[in-house]
């Protein structure tokens, strides 16, 4: 079994954040593990509040996780403030984590805005240069480029800015182009196009949190980038298309759907037993 640390907020309506993280990681057979960068008030219809942590206790729970059950991937989301992406990266380029995805999170899928000044800057400046893979959207491709992002070309252009940061692997996610949702992966040498069929839902709640949990585990069980980004598309588009359907906005995904169909109650089951006396 693999340990995972996600370094990220908590969403207190389940849906994305650690809470999504780790229930990513559990339904891919890894131990999940978490330090809480923000506490915020949320749910399906937006971010109501948000409580940043401060720096020393963001610093110590990663120094306690490390101390006792070293991770064999992290994965970083919401760092909320320059407060907090400082101490990450206080912390990170100190114990240089052996796999390192960052999703960098800067808006909700309500729309709502989770990073202060400041934290960008240090975002791409310290923690980029450690990371094995980066996984914005378009908005966050678009702020972290400079650029905009109107089609696959300019998704490819972006890639490449973002990558001389030094990510070894920039995923553009393309769930906010109109015309489809494919998305760009660029290894600094050639670009790999992965093609999503847009699925009618909205239902689509820590999707960003979750793709970036999947990568990880899946990189962190040995599989190479191409194949962990694939795979971990492929459990997105069935936890959107099985989702429960919960909340009055956009509601989260299934993360354990595949799990859940051997438990249906439901669903008839036959069971061999073996007696002894």
């Amino acid at each position: 079994m693999k340990n995972l640390l996600t370094i990220a907020g908590s969403d207190s309506s389940g849906g994305a954040g650690i809470q999504a993280d780790i229930k990513t990681f559990s339904a891919h057979g890894c131990y999940g593990m978490s330090v809480i960068t923000a506490v915020t008030a949320q749910n399906t219809k937006g971010v109501y509040g948000i409580m940043n942590v401060d720096s020393e206790t963001i610093k110590a729970q990663i120094k306690a996780v490390f101390d006792d059950i070293p991770p064999d991937g992290v994965k970083v989301g919401m760092l909320g403030g320059a407060e907090a992406a400082g101490a990450v990266a206080d912390m990170l380029e100190s114990l240089k984590p052996p796999l390192l995805i960052i999703d960098p999170v800067m808006v909700s899928t309500s729309g709502s805005s989770l990073a202060e000044d400041g934290a960008k800057d240090i975002l791409i400046k310290r923690l980029l240069p450690l990371a094995k893979m980066v996984t914005p959207n378009i908005p966050e491709a678009e702020a972290l480029s400079g650029i905009k992002i109107k089609n696959i070309h300019d998704m490819g252009k972006a890639a490449q800015i973002i990558g001389d940061m030094g990510s070894s692997y920039v995923l553009i996610k393309g769930g906010h182009m109109k015309s489809d949702s494919n998305d760009l992966l660029y290894n600094g040498r050639t670009m790999t196009i992965f093609e999503g069929k847009r699925i009618n839902s909205k239902n689509t709640h820590g999707t960003g949190c979750t793709l970036s949990s999947a990568i990880c585990a899946n990189m962190a069980r040995g599989m190479d980038a191409v194949m962990a980004v694939g795979e971990a598309k492929m459990y997105i588009e069935t936890g959107i298309t099985h989702a429960p359907g919960l909340g009055g906005g956009c509601g989260p995904i299934h993360h354990f759907y595949s799990l859940w169909q051997t438990s249906d109650p439901n669903v008839e089951t036959e069971f061999k037993c073996i007696e002894k006396e």
